[in-house]
């Protein structure tokens, strides 16, 4: 509904024309990804392809009205997943797909990490805030190597028996501690971890397309991938310097405004300007090429947006798809494909 003011600029034109347009435009979004629904790796909860992310922006960079507004044209359009949301829009609760995650809690040390103690309270603290009964999917937000990996599935299986959560993942873990957890799983009749939440970008590939399809293949683990556009990188923003009202201006990230005057930076940059001119022959914008990017890659569930505005939303929702010759276009300017064992062999 909300998302075809975008096709607002048609309205000049005579009639027969705008109605053709907008029936084309319609039957455009119709193929884009954010009617589509994938499985979360091999479980049965299908997730929408892409999902609204909260990281920065919600609770810190916008109101509560204007987070609320969002999740609503989200809603509205499709989307299903919402991470770490504490409000929805209106809708049944059972058409929803809500996560939450846990690792840092307070200051006190039995506040933060992955104990038994820590996960249970922690997630009831949780859903107290987001004024849920449960979540559909909890995470354990990295690694924690004071606690016993036994430890940890046991309680992730204790919350989702007593219906706190639907199932649970990982976010931040190696490829080797999510098979030590599916490992320790399998080997005490535990429930075992459904996806992995990670990087994934044009410059941080490795983990995304040579690890987790592997873990895919092996014991059905599925990708959430969040930061398609790099924290902002991709949209072209910094190429400029760090504009005033940019996350890197923010306080408590200077290692961004760090990361983009660096060397590896600019070079980045460089060829950000050559993606974005292969965006402008596609037709589309550069955050839409790279959000599909993203989603073509072999195993990954769904791709997190993370938008401060209307307006940023649904240029996001309209992503257009990346075929093989764009992809192989893609992957020469970069320069930067990793490549698997199996490759490597070959």
């Amino acid at each position: 509904p909300r998302v075809l003011s975008a096709a607002r600029p048609v309205s000049i034109l005579n009639t027969h024309t705008t109605h053709h347009l907008l029936r084309l435009f319609i039957c455009d979004l119709q193929t884009c990804f954010f009617f589509l629904h994938r499985n979360l790796g091999k479980s049965g909860l299908r997730v929408s392809c892409l999902g609204l992310g909260t990281w920065v922006t919600f609770g810190s960079q916008i109101s509560d009205e204007m987070a609320e507004n969002l999740m609503a044209i989200a809603y509205e359009n499709g989307v299903n997943l919402f991470d770490t949301a504490e409000v929805y829009a209106s809708g049944r609760r059972s058409s929803f797909v809500i996560t939450t995650k846990i690792y840092w809690g307070g200051q006190a040390e039995t506040e933060r990490g992955l104990s038994r103690k820590h996960i249970i309270e922690g997630l009831r603290g949780s859903l107290s805030r987001l004024q849920l009964d449960y979540v559909d999917i909890v995470f354990a937000n990295r690694n924690d190597v004071n606690s016993p990996m036994e430890e940890i599935v046991r309680a992730m299986t204790f919350v989702i028996n007593q219906g706190m959560a639907m199932y649970w993942g990982t976010s931040r873990w190696s490829a080797m501690e999510i098979m030590e957890a599916y490992s320790v799983a399998r080997q005490f009749n535990l429930i075992p971890p459904v996806c992995e939440q990670a990087e994934y970008h044009y410059f941080q590939r490795d983990k995304v397309e040579v690890q987790l399809p592997e873990l895919y293949h092996k014991i059905g683990v599925g990708a959430m991938t969040w930061s398609p556009l790099a924290c902002g990188l991709i949209t072209g923003k910094y190429s400029d310097g760090v504009p005033e009202c940019s996350r890197a201006a923010m306080k408590g990230y200077q290692w961004l405004k760090e990361r983009v005057n660096s060397e590896e930076g600019r070079r980045q940059l460089a060829k950000i300007k050559e993606l974005h001119l292969l965006a402008d022959r596609l037709g589309c914008t550069a955050a839409q090429l790279a959000i599909a990017w993203c989603l073509r890659s072999e195993g990954v569930s769904s791709v997190l947006l993370g938008v401060s505005t209307s307006d940023q939303l649904l240029e996001n929702l309209v992503s257009k798809v990346t075929d093989h010759i764009c992809k192989l276009t893609i992957d020469a300017l970069l320069g930067n494909k990793p490549h698997s064992k199996k490759e490597l062999r070959a």
